[in-house]
């Protein structure tokens, strides 16, 4: 089953972000050699700063989700306002499923 993390920065914490990037792009390049990676990558603000990030994982349940965010290393720094984790059906555009409804 797919996830979305909907992943929100604190305020005032883009070094935060930056500091941790390398580390992150780390993480998500090794969900994504394990096939748990589907997308990702961080929403932008007016001015084009990142502020967010939206990663899409495949997991078993909504626990194993979350346990997957959290080894993230955002997450391990403190970056992250709040996470919400939501079931996604991935419908259009699917390279698993290139028939479409």
């Amino acid at each position: 089953m797919l996830f979305a993390l909907i992943c929100r920065d604190k305020p005032g914490h883009l070094q935060v972000r930056m500091d941790n990037r390398p580390d992150h792009v780390a993480f998500l390049r090794k969900l994504n050699e394990e096939g748990t990676l589907k997308i990702a990558g961080p929403f932008l603000d007016d001015e084009g700063k990142p502020y967010g990030s939206l990663v899409v994982i495949e997991a078993a349940n909504k626990d194993e989700a979350a346990k997957i965010g959290a080894q993230d290393p955002y997450a391990k720094a403190g970056l992250f306002e709040s996470v919400r984790i939501r079931a996604w059906n991935w419908t259009f555009n699917n390279p698993a499923n290139p028939s479409n409804p």
